[in-house]
């Protein structure tokens, strides 16, 4: 049984959203930086590109140079452009932040319901039920 098929997109779903919730809570934890930048990445056009997975640089010998291990690497993520700007450069916007880490978590909890429901039907079948 290949667990990629039975799982699907889920598993890097998760991934993603982890990452997401670490990138939003620095973003929250530097709220009062001064010069602090916010930063965020656009989850839906990421989650499509890992679809294609063979697109992923991979380090063929020890040697190479090692490709970032996070899905999404520092390097791509992108500014946030404030709404009003704070006078000490800092974009962070509390409200903005507080709303997409609450709609991360719960995304990440309805990727991992899905994956729990799919073990409990293979488990269930394992079992003969």
């Amino acid at each position: 049984m290949n667990f990629d098929d039975a799982f699907g997109i889920h598993e890097r779903a998760l991934q993603l959203r982890s990452q997401r919730a670490e990138v939003l809570a620095a973003n929250m934890a530097n709220a009062d930086t001064p010069g602090y930048k916010a930063r965020d990445f656009d989850f839906k056009s990421v989650l499509a590109s890992e679809v294609n997975a063979s697109s992923r640089v991979r380090a063929t010998h020890q040697q190479h140079i090692q490709p970032d291990q996070e899905m999404v690497p520092a390097s791509q993520l992108l500014y946030r452009v404030p709404m009003q700007p704070s006078l000490d450069g800092n974009t962070v916007d509390s409200e903005k932040e507080h709303t997409a880490f609450s709609a991360n978590a719960i995304e990440y909890q309805a990727s991992l319901a899905f994956i729990n429901d799919k073990i409990s039907g293979i488990r269930k079948a394992l079992r003969g039920d």
